[in-house]
């Protein structure tokens, strides 16, 4: 099977040792499974900044969606009220959760490209005593925008709300430290910026809140502080666990650490990050994030033109080695290149390379 660079924000592409996990079969009951999962709870603590004593980390079979819910089905009691703060489809989508899950909140949104206003929201907050959560996605990969977590922290401290963060795509990848912003709940997931597989996300928990959430969970698998309760006896977890994806995912944050941590993989990121602006522009792709508020993770490009079929250049780049993502804004034509995972410099120059003879050979 021929393999492909995936320039995408998740799944991405892994090393070999990470793949060679997934070759031995474990069982759930084990203890030395067992220990790999107390072993990826320590570690993630860790890279958090986070100590034992005020913080749990908490892993929950299925995608990252999955794992948000699990927060805000658990984090969050009927008599609570969330104010949840959107740019983009994936804050829209847990707008989605709190309706199926019946949660009262207000809904806060500006545009895709756009940062939260602070005056705005010290307004909602001085007028509104209901709210208890702030909720937000730290990278929304809808574009790429990397949202001011420093900001909502401030807010969040100042009119003492519990901080729950949507960092899917950022956490492994982008330095934060957890404790000193306050987030009390920080969500993310196994096939990200720690370049594992997919199968399983997690949460980074403050562990006075999350004790007091027992019997807040309206769904039995989602319940966190049961998962939590646990999987903090031994390691084991409530139901089967994706057995391979937790041994790869183990293997994929000792790379990790080997690589420097978080601030060596992301100069990495915001390295492959500003090759891929620069060498885009060049040919023509204006980036639709601004530079400030870019992250490293994705970035959205505008068509460089109206005959620019988007299906036409996938399958060329594709042929040539790297898969690409489409765009997710639906009023203008976009599509999306990612640099996490197992991509280096000389990959961004290749595909580069590659979209330039595509502009040269079909466009003109």
């Amino acid at each position: 099977m021929e393999q492909y660079k995936l320039l995408t924000p998740g799944p991405l592409t892994t090393t070999a040792a990470v793949k060679e996990e997934m070759l031995f079969d474990r069982c759930t009951w084990d203890q030395d499974y067992k220990k790999i999962t107390q072993k990826i709870r320590a570690q993630l603590l860790d890279l958090a900044k986070a100590s034992p004593e005020d913080y749990t980390a908490v892993l929950m079979q299925g995608s990252g969606t999955f794992t948000v819910e699990s927060v805000m089905t658990t984090a969050i009691s009927k008599k609570e009220k969330a104010l949840i703060i959107t740019n983009g489809t994936y804050g829209e989508r847990i707008v989605e959760m709190a309706d199926y899950i019946g949660l009262n909140y207000k809904h806060y949104s500006v545009a895709y490209n756009a940062y939260p206003d602070e005056l705005e929201l010290r307004y909602i907050l001085e007028n509104d005593s209901a709210i208890t959560h702030l909720v937000m996605v730290h990278c929304e990969t809808t574009t790429g925008i990397l949202n001011p977590v420093e900001m909502i922290s401030r807010l969040a401290k100042a009119y003492q709300k519990t901080l729950i963060v949507d960092a899917m795509s950022s956490f492994g990848g982008v330095e934060m430290d957890i404790p000193d912003l306050g987030i009390d709940y920080l969500i993310s997931n196994a096939n990200k910026c720690i370049q594992g597989v997919p199968g399983f996300g997690f949460v980074i928990a403050r562990l006075n809140k999350l004790q007091a959430c027992e019997g807040n969970a309206s769904s039995l698998s989602l319940d966190l502080y049961d998962q939590w309760k646990t999987m903090n006896k031994d390691g084991k977890w409530r139901y089967t666990s994706p057995t391979h994806v937790v041994a790869a995912f183990s293997k994929a944050i000792d790379e990790l650490i080997a690589e420097g941590g978080i601030p060596a993989r992301f100069q990495r990121y915001q390295r492959n990050n500003q090759l891929l602006r620069e060498g885009l522009e060049k040919l023509g792709f204006r980036a639709y994030i601004t530079n400030k508020r870019q992250s490293p993770i994705i970035t959205t490009f505008l068509f460089p033109e109206d005959t620019f079929v988007f299906e036409d250049f996938y399958h060329y780049v594709k042929e040539r080695g790297f898969v690409l993502y489409p765009g997710k804004l639906t009023e203008i034509d976009t599509f999306r290149i990612g640099n996490i995972g197992e991509v280096y410099e000389e990959d961004i120059e290749r595909l580069c390379n590659v979209i330039q003879e595509y502009i040269g050979v079909v466009v003109k």
